[in-house]
Order: structure tokens, then sequence, then C-alpha cells
């Protein structure tokens, strides 16, 4: 049986269960390992119990363990996508496949993610292929400023992708804000404080089922009422109150800090204004997304240590809130100390986030421009965007006892041109078909015996 028929023989015993983590160890690799340091050469990474166990040169290889020649290869970590609709979708045209955005839904802070994820979605296997072994996916803000909470992902081909649910809510200001909050910045910022204070009320008043035998430093997302039914169940609230009981509940970690508010936010006066909110609800775990302006107030981002996930690749406004848009404002608050993640929902396909990392390194050659060394511009696909997510340490980073997330390329990971050859999730070898590879199998000899029957005379 040849490699790609094994692989794909692993492909059907993963839908059917959990495949037993692989001990392997790649020699002989150039090695970056995804925490800002540059690549090294002729380096080993070894993976033993779905876990990496080392990773450099100078690493002697265990006895008893599969050796891969990585000569003339690159060895990296998993590439983290952050923020993405990764599993909530196959055609967006196509309403019955598209679970983004809940238009009609009379719940929004409440909407899970989680449950809509489609493992077999081919988005999630065409990005696998791409080196994408961890997303953030979420359902976007529709019929209310709230989007919903978005779960952590893995990609690996069986049935069970979540890595962490409830991971973090989603919330939109900016043009976007105003525009779902009735047509002003003014009224979504009252309406997002309105929504912080009822669930500030509403986790004081009334008892969310699951925490009340918890020790509050130990309650997390996974924490919230799963159904409706249950948040009815709450305290009185008062005629005036604009959030449904379930969205109230959802809300309550976020004001208490226990689950991460990432912000959809653009313009500078808005990242000060969104900011500011900290002085009001201090235990926000705030996260910027967008920041296209993001470089003007770069100082105030780090002194509240706020990270960012900015848009890789805003050179010229697209509208109002993007005037001040700039190649280098990656680049620019990494050198006034921010945390910056690349936003995959910026582009059109979260598997580009090399090459928008790969133009964060051209940039830093540019006179006048600011970008990010090799190993920076790296770190903004892999262990930052981890860091942000909760995976700190374990995914993102090829450092010991961190997740076995592996993805051998052909060449420089950060070159249009370069494309994984062997993808490890947990330590577990993925198979790299999709659709699309399928179809250029097809039609790339011309061979007329492989079109459809459907082409038959």
């Amino acid at each position: 049986m040849n490699r790609v028929s094994l692989l794909l023989a692993s492909a059907a015993a993963a839908l059917a269960g959990p495949l037993a983590a692989q001990d392997f160890a790649i020699t002989n690799a150039t090695v970056a390992t995804g925490d800002g340091s540059d690549p090294v050469e002729n380096a080993t990474v070894v993976v033993r119990g779905g876990r990496v166990v080392a990773a450099g040169t100078g690493v002697a290889v265990p006895a008893g363990v599969e050796t891969i020649d990585g000569a003339g290869s690159w060895v990296t970590p998993g590439l983290v996508a952050t923020v993405t609709s990764l599993g909530l979708w196959d055609v967006g045209a196509v309403s019955e496949s598209n679970d983004t955005n809940a238009g009609n839904s009379p719940f929004s802070a409440a909407l899970d993610a989680a449950p809509a994820i489609n493992p077999n979605s081919q988005h999630i296997l065409v990005h696998r292929a791409a080196g994408v072994t961890r997303a953030a996916s979420v359902t976007m803000p529709a019929s209310s400023i709230f989007g919903g909470q978005g779960s952590i992902i893995d990609l690996g081909a069986d049935m069970n992708p979540i890595t962490r649910a409830r991971a973090f809510q989603v919330v939109t200001l900016g043009e976007s804000g105003a525009r779902l909050a009735g047509g002003s910045r003014a009224s979504s910022h009252a309406l997002f404080r309105n929504a912080l204070r009822e669930a500030n009320q509403f986790g004081e008043d009334g008892q969310i089922p699951g925490m009340a035998s918890r020790p509050a430093e130990q309650r997390t997302g996974d924490d919230l009422p799963i159904d409706p039914r249950l948040a009815d169940n709450q305290t009185e609230r008062g005629d005036d109150s604009l959030l449904t009981r379930f969205d109230a509940a959802a809300l309550v970690p976020v004001v208490r800090g226990e689950q991460q508010l990432y912000v959809m936010v653009e313009r500078a006066s808005d990242i000060l204004a969104t900011l500011a909110l900290k002085r009001d609800f201090p235990r926000l775990d705030m996260v910027l997304v967008g920041a296209s302006e993001g470089w003007l107030v770069a100082r105030e981002i780090a002194a509240a240590n706020v990270p960012v996930i900015a848009d890789g690749l805003d050179d010229l406004p697209t509208n109002f809130e993007e005037l001040a848009s700039t190649q280098s404002n990656i680049g620019r608050m990494v050198k006034a100390g921010v945390r910056v993640a690349i936003n995959a929902a910026a582009m059109e396909n979260p598997r580009n986030l090399n090459q928008y990392a790969g133009n964060l390194v051209a940039l830093s050659r540019v006179p006048g421009a600011d970008g990010l060394s090799w190993g920076q511009a790296f770190a903004t696909i892999t262990s930052v965007p981890a860091q942000i997510s909760g995976l700190s340490g374990r995914a993102g980073m090829l450092a010991p006892g961190g997740m076995g997330d592996v993805v051998m390329w052909d060449g420089d990971p950060l070159e249009v041109g370069s494309m994984p050859t062997r993808v490890f999730i947990d330590g577990v070898e993925q198979p790299l078909e999709s659709h699309q590879s399928r179809l250029k199998d097809r039609y790339r000899d011309l061979d007329t015996s492989d079109l459809p029957k459907g082409y038959d005379w």
C-alpha cells in the first residue's frame, strides 16, 4: 500500500474514532520554533505521545522512534488562524450550508459556534493541507452588535474538532456597530455599555447554572447554561432590559473577565473609546480585532496590555474609519510593544496567512516602512495567536510539552511558492486531500478518461 493509500485509510479510521499519536523525529531540517526567533538549519524535532519533546540543534533521537529525513525541508509548528469561519460553511451563497451569521435569531451574545462546526467541511480540509492546524471560529454579528461565542478548534481528520468551546465573545463597534445599533457610534456604545451593565447585574442577582458550586477563579465559558430555558429560570428582571436572559447569561463571564472579548474596531478614536471601557469594567479581557489605525495609538494599546489581531495588508483606506491605513501598521505596533497576530478574517482565505506574514518581512527592507524580522512575522501566525487564544506554550510553538502540531514544508513557509508536504496534528499525520486536490489531479494531464461520465459521448 502506497503512502497516499495509507493516509486515506488513516483518514477513514479517524472519522470512526481518534487515532493514536505517532512517535517520530524529523532530522536535518531547517526548523522554526515559532517563538519569534530565526530559523535554525540542520535541526531536529522529536514528538512522542502527541507532544513535542525537543526541537533544535544537538537533539538526540530516542531509540525506536521513527526517523524522517528532513533534508531540504523546513519544519514549523502548525499555523494558528484567527478570526475565521472555518467549519461554519460550505457554499457561502447557499444559506442551508452557511452558519456564519444568524440575522433572524432572537439571540446574539448567546450564540455558540461549537455545535455548528463541521469537521468534514472542505474548507477545513483545504486549510489543513495549507498548514493550518488550529483556528478560532465564530459567527459574525448580524442582527446585533454581538456575534456570539467563538470556539478554538483543531483541523484534524476526526469528529472531535473542539479544542475549547465558548472561548471568546465577539462584538463589533465602529461603522459596522453603528449600523447595527441604529446608525450612530453613540448608539452602539450606549447599547454595549448597557449590555455589560445588564450582564453584570444579572450575574449578581441571578444564579448561573453550573457556577454556584465553583469558586470564581475556576469559572470558565463552559459554565454557561446550554439550554435557553435554563436562563428563563433566573431572577426577575426589569421591563427595560434589552437583552434576553440567555444573552445576559452569556455575557456574565465577559464582565467578570472569565471569557475574552474580541472587539472589532478600526479607527484610532474608536480604539481609545474601547480601551476607556476598562475604567468602568476593569475586569474585561479585551482583544482588538482589525485596528487599521492602531499605529496611531500604539502606545496607549501597549500601556493597556491589550493584544491586537490586526489586518495584515491595509495599505489603502476602504472606508472612512481606515483613512490612516498603512502597511506599516503591524510593524509600528510591534515596535511599540503591542502583541499582534494577523487577522485571518481580513483575507479571502486564512490559508494565505503565511503570505501576509511574508509581506511583513519584505516591508522591513523598504526604506521608510516598518516591517518585522522573519521570526517576528512567523510568530504573528503561530505563537502570538495561540497565546491570544489561551494556548500559550501549547500551540503555535515547537517547545517541550507543546501540542504535536508539526508541518513539513518544501521551502521557506513565508515564500509564496512553498507548500506543506506533511502535516501532523497532536502527533497524528493528516491526510492532505480535498475536493480541490482531487480536481487538480483529475484534470492536470488533460486525459479525457478522467472526465466525469456526464462528458461521455
